[in-house]
């Protein structure tokens, strides 16, 4: 019985050492136009909403209705790297376009990504964290209403 124990915590220990090497946390900072052009993937935003990231240029600005922060996640077991961020980007732009019209906005201006709480400012890319798992792409902006082009 005391083999068995010993035995049983020297092998719970040796995977509790081994699991963490093959966890994995990348980084990726990705094309939006990238995300955009995706083929393969069915969420994706209907244009019913305009969407500028970073510095972009909007039209002239009514009023600002709220920031808002989405923050969704996206499985990646089973897919590639590629549909994993690019499906999560297009998802979160999916869920800003749909809280701007509850809210009776018509565009999602400053766009920045906002992984815990850091903000990454960029007119052409975003940041996406992928792990095993979960593809993770936090955005934020703010939802208002601007002038009809």
């Amino acid at each position: 019985m005391k083999i068995g124990a010993v035995s049983l915590i020297v092998l719970s220990l040796s995977v509790s050492a081994v699991i963490p090497a093959y966890a994995r946390k990348v980084k990726l900072i990705l094309p939006i136009a990238a995300a955009m052009e995706a083929t393969g993937i069915p969420d994706r935003p209907t244009g019913s909403v305009k969407i500028f990231f970073g510095n972009q240029k909007p039209p002239e600005i009514f009023m600002k209705v709220e920031g808002h922060v989405a923050t969704p996640r996206s499985g990646a077991m089973g897919m590639s790297d590629e549909k994993a961020y690019y499906g999560a980007l297009l998802w979160i732009l999916v869920a800003l376009e749909k809280r701007a019209q509850q809210m009776g906005a018509n565009a999602v201006v400053n766009i920045v990504s906002y992984y815990q709480k850091n903000e990454m400012a960029s007119a052409t890319g975003f940041e996406c964290h992928v792990g095993n798992v979960i593809a993770t792409v936090w955005l934020t902006g703010d939802l208002v209403k601007i002038a009809d082009e």
